[in-house]
């Protein structure tokens, strides 16, 4: 399997790296999120905790996908950013305390 990143642009505002990346797979099911989180990890060698795939489609037929992912500067900004469903995907989800408990 081998990760190559087409883009990767800047966001200031929101404290975080935005990349667009192919993922080339053949004979292989299209790749778990966590599996590309370790990759794009080790490829901009950044803490896994930071970086949040947003999207994965595959080519039919191809052993082809491309996506789009957000590396964060700190786990909180991508924890306080982020919506919940896809920190749930990335396994970055903690539920909030309510006051009293």
């Amino acid at each position: 399997m081998e990760l190559k990143i087409l883009e990767k642009k800047q966001n200031a505002l929101l404290n975080r790296t935005e990349v667009d990346f192919n993922l080339t797979h053949p004979n292989e099911q299209t790749p778990k999120r966590e599996v590309v989180r370790d990759m794009i990890s080790k490829e901009l060698k950044v803490k896994k905790e930071v970086v949040i795939v947003d999207k994965i489609r595959s080519e039919f037929g191809r052993g082809i996908s491309r996506g789009y992912a957000k590396i964060y500067t700190s786990k909180e900004k991508a924890q306080e950013t982020e919506r919940e469903h896809l920190l749930k995907r990335n396994h970055l989800f903690e539920e909030k305390k309510k006051e009293g408990e």
